[in-house]
């Protein structure tokens, strides 16, 4: 297996080889002409003239292997108390089966299809289905507002949509139907078909000559079989949101996500075919395409897919119930649910009931983890608990722990070290290297790994302007932070959240982190608000644990002296106020730049991806307490 470092350098001193030697795993139509093309526009590309198909490699080729009758999915259901199991063969024929719904309406390649969906696995089958046809999947959040599915209908122009009539919150249904329909309304561009999957908990009303019924689409469809594509034709785009409003639209392509994916799982996650692997996070987000569905699939595991909260679906047990019930080896998901689990069990009393023997580790990401959060998991667990950091526009870690390489010590409060294919440095803001432990911003020098995107869609000069003007040669990550003397990487703030006070560069990270720590936080944020003297003030916005009742002086007092013993007075940390929670995407992102526009009484607009709206207007009523949004 080698060490990590002779694995590292070697994949940035011979990525030809290196990545070839990854791509033999999997089934090719073709052979690429070229491992990596260093001329293509706007960035080097990957598998240049291979030709590939991911369903295949994710599906049928277990099938032809002899390992159909291995479960390739879980849908674990509390919302709903449903369970199902598919096999590698039954999924294969979903698949096929749904790809000639797909294909019935006019759908093949090149095309895209935008899946707006719930965490079913009519989610994963239409991803899937689509990759088969050799067309373009979108998934959207279900759930998601009308408007902000509009812009992506316009952006991605979809043949067909997928959808069903609703999702389910552990104390509400979200009826979709009206919001797609509102969506199509107000949308320049129509698609041609929508099929829908009925769910009992809501009624769809088709319209007629546009709407089909899942079911019936299936039941009167002949299965497809894979259609080939080029290594550089997309897979799938996924929205992120942009500064300016309009969504960016984040390419993955077939070759290199297909080969990139497919070595992640053992390199980083150590499973292997037959191991049973579960992300705990939702299909619309990054994590859902790679880790639920791509990646798990491609490497012949178990995927689980589960339908429900960490918390009241039923009781804090419910991620030890998944883990005891199907033997998860692996456990991804976001330190926000921890954080929820940590506040409403503090002593991890569920944890009790349940035999946890088959897990072996637990990673986080999708944002920093404080270490106090990471403590009291390891604590709990008695299990390595790592931190890994990556980005939509990444596919996978680009710092990791790689625990199918060489298991390396585990720093809380870093993501550990650097992956194979990326080529970190910290750069100045004039673009010198930064030396070990100062901090700066963080780039990749191109060519970017396996499954990067390789551009946004239908915008190369925005990708261009968004991610390699700042730095010519390099991809610009949007990430502040620093290098250790052990090449262990520390990811601080995103560059805007990187504060000035009085000409000090502070990052908000840090400050977190030690408010994290204080015995009666269950979680945290900190934002830089306006200051007329200092230019910008932290401000730190605190939820308790459960049960905590403390007097907000004291409890500030002692925040502050915190802050100022372990960052020191140059922090000017003096604004302290206890909220009842933190709003934040659903995917767990705590809104920050919201929450400074708040404070600095400056127009936002309403993030389509929050959570529950109302907690703004706590927010705001807390922030005036303090003399901000005026």
């Amino acid at each position: 297996m080698g060490t990590y470092k002779a694995i590292y350098e070697r994949s940035l001193a011979d990525p030809e080889g290196f990545w070839g030697e990854a791509a033999a795993a999997l089934h090719w139509e073709k052979p690429w002409d070229k491992v990596l093309d260093p001329d293509a526009k706007p960035v080097p590309r990957w598998f240049a003239g291979g030709q590939i198909n991911t369903c295949f490699n994710a599906v049928d080729r277990h099938v032809e292997a002899g390992r159909g009758d291995q479960a390739a999915l879980i849908y674990d259901s509390p919302v709903t108390d449903q369970k199902r199991q598919y096999t590698y063969t039954e999924l294969r024929d979903a698949v096929a089966s749904f790809a000639g719904a797909l294909r019935a309406q006019g759908v093949e390649k090149g095309d895209r299809v935008l899946i707006y969906m719930p965490m079913i696995p009519e989610a994963a089958i239409a991803m899937l289905a689509t990759a088969r046809l050799g067309a373009i999947h979108s998934v959207v959040f279900g759930g998601f507002a009308a408007n902000e599915l509009a812009t992506r209908i316009n952006d991605a122009k979809p043949k067909a949509i997928v959808s069903a009539s609703c999702g389910i919150e552990p104390n509400r249904v979200v009826v979709y139907k009206p919001l797609l329909d509102e969506a199509i309304e107000i949308s320049s561009h129509k698609p041609s078909a929508c099929i829908i999957k009925a769910r009992p908990q809501a009624e769809a009303p088709l319209i007629d000559g546009r709407d089909l019924d899942w079911d019936t689409a299936v039941a009167q469809a002949q299965p497809a079989e894979c259609v080939a594509v080029d290594a550089t034709d997309p897979l799938y785009i996924l929205y992120t949101s942009g500064t300016t409003g309009q969504p960016k639209g984040v390419v993955r392509d077939n070759g290199g996500h297909a080969v990139a994916m497919h070595w992640t799982m053992k390199n980083i996650y150590n499973v292997e075919a037959g191991d049973v692997y579960w992300a705990a996070s939702d299909v619309g987000w990054v994590v859902g395409h790679s880790y639920i569905v791509y990646g798990p699939l491609l490497a012949g595991c178990t995927t689980v897919m589960y339908e429900g909260k960490p918390v009241g679906t039923p009781d804090p047990g419910a991620f030890w119930r998944v883990i005891n019930e199907y033997g998860v080896k692996v456990l991804f998901t976001a330190p926000t649910a921890f954080r929820a689990i940590k506040k409403e069990d503090p002593e991890g009393e569920y944890l009790k009931h349940y035999d946890l023997s088959a897990m072996q580790a637990l990673f986080l990401a999708g944002e920093r983890c404080d270490p106090d959060t990471l403590f009291w998991a390891r604590d709990k667990l008695q299990k390595p608990v790592i931190d890994h950091w990556w980005q939509t526009e990444t596919g996978w870690a680009i710092a990791a722990n790689p625990m199918g390489i060489e298991p390396m010590e585990i720093k809380p409060g870093s993501p550990t070290v650097a992956m194979p294919g990326y080529d970190v440095r910290i750069l100045s803001e004039e673009g010198d290297e930064m030396p070990d432990g100062e901090m700066g911003n963080i780039v990749v020098k191109l060519p970017l790994a396996p499954s990067c995107l390789p551009t946004l869609w239908g915008n190369d000069q925005r990708f261009i302007d968004s991610y390699l003007s700042k730095y010519p040669g390099y991809y610009l990550t949007g990430d502040a932070g620093y290098r250790d003397d052990d090449g262990y990487l520390w990811i601080m703030s995103r560059t805007d959240d990187v504060i000035n006070v009085a000409g000090h560069r502070l990052s908000t990270g840090a400050m977190e982190e030690v408010l994290a720590g204080h015995s009666d936080v269950a979680e945290c944020a900190v934002i830089g608000v306006a200051d007329a003297l200092k230019g910008q003030m932290p401000l730190g916005l605190i939820v308790l644990k459960a049960g905590v009742e403390r007097d907000e002086k004291e409890l500030a007092a002692e925040l502050v002296k915190r802050v100022r013993d372990q960052i020191g007075p140059v922090a000017a940390f003096k604004l302290v106020t206890v909220v009842k929670r933190l709003p934040k995407t659903r995917s767990g992102k705590i809104l920050r730049g919201t929450m400074v526009k708040i404070a600095d009484s400056q127009e936002y607009k309403m993030p389509a991806t929050i959570d529950d709206p109302t907690i703004l207007d706590e927010i705001t009523e807390s922030l005036r307490a303090l003399g901000y949004a005026k």
